[in-house]
């Protein structure tokens, strides 16, 4: 799979549909669908049992936490990744979205834009980190 970086300066890719769900590993298409169809059984498919989430620096370890953690902070928040930019970095992927959904926007920029680790092993995610990150200096 080839590496592909994006500017902020590029037009943002907003479809799930996009060309860019193409450069995804299959899992990680899915939990794209999953999450922006606000289908819980299908998200907890594309993880391991003994998983780790980390969500802006909590951690949820396991699909029971996980499950808990995709309820209240996924589908309760009506969550859509708009993938656009995706790199593929010694066998881990790194997709930045703009994410969306009925949550308090109040004081984020917009478009709020967060970056998602993914580490997979065969067909399933073993640990993904979410991140708003900073422009570095």
């Amino acid at each position: 799979m080839a590496e592909r970086t994006f500017s902020p300066g590029d037009p943002p890719r907003i479809d799930t549909e996009d060309r860019f769900v193409a450069d995804l590993p299959p899992v990680i298409a899915k939990f794209v669908h999953a999450t922006n169809a606000g289908d819980l059984h299908l998200l907890l498919e594309t993880f391991v049992e003994d998983a780790l989430v980390n969500d802006q620096l909590h951690d949820y370890w396991g699909r029971r936490e996980i499950s808990t953690w995709a309820l209240r902070d996924v589908l309760a928040q009506g969550l859509r990744l708009k993938i656009v930019g995706v790199v593929q970095h010694y066998g881990h992927s790194i997709v930045t979205a703009h994410v969306d959904g009925i949550f308090d926007k109040r004081g984020l920029p917009d478009p709020l834009v967060l970056a998602f680790y993914f580490s997979s092993q065969g067909e399933k995610i073993v640990q993904l980190i979410i991140l708003r990150n900073h422009a570095g200096i």
